[in-house]
């Protein structure tokens, strides 16, 4: 009974962790809102892609290689091809955001490759895992390969609840703005995307 009490509040205190994280604005928060305006599951598939990226890497630190993410090869790799992936994708948002506030237009990519290209561009992302990440995931090795499991599945569960909280509040929220809100919107996210990609290329070198 004393472990099963210890493995609730650990993840009690992943999920505070988890959302206290996926809450603050970043890059995978401006697609969310920008492909929710469309479709109000795009949450749903932006939590996959996010998940395709972060659940392997899970993995990877579950088996002992979180040092490999601290690396400055690393960093200097995913910092400056996903700074540059990033500032195309905010380009790119800018450009439409006439359009996609007027006529409803959509981004070229879909809701996953969105999640997978902004979690996978960002190194702050794999440094987040490498360190408070990696140190959840030890303690819940403390309670073996099923603590391990249920950790990943109530982190992800966390990305998933929040993403499509997002993108549903974007899509029934869009009948309450003006066209010009929407349009400011959308350069809003354009400029997250551009920013985080700058500060990522900056932070690499």
């Amino acid at each position: 009974m004393e472990v099963n009490t210890n493995l609730l509040l650990f993840l009690a205190s992943v999920v505070f962790i988890s959302l206290s994280g996926v809450m603050m604005p970043g890059p995978v928060f401006a697609v969310t809102i920008a492909k929710g305006h469309k479709n109000k599951n795009a949450g749903v598939f932006i939590a996959f892609g996010h998940g395709i990226i972060e659940l392997p890497l899970m993995l990877i630190i579950y088996l002992g290689f979180a040092q490999f993410f601290t690396s400055d090869t690393f960093k200097l790799a995913v910092g400056s091809v996903g700074g540059v992936m990033l500032i195309l994708m905010g380009v790119q948002m800018f450009r439409t955001r006439k359009s996609m506030a007027t006529e409803g237009r959509d981004l070229p990519y879909n809701s996953l490759t969105a999640g997978i290209i902004t979690s996978g561009a960002n190194p702050y992302f794999f440094l987040w895992w490498a360190t408070i990440g990696a140190t959840l995931i030890l303690t819940a090795s403390g309670f073996g390969l099923f603590g391990f499991l249920l950790f990943v599945a109530v982190h992800w569960l966390c990305d998933f609840f929040w993403y499509l909280f997002v993108s549903v509040a974007t899509f029934k929220s869009k009948h309450l703005w003006s066209r010009k809100i929407h349009e400011i919107v959308f350069g809003m996210c354009s400029a997250i995307l551009v920013v985080f990609g700058l500060w990522f290329i900056g932070s690499a070198f």
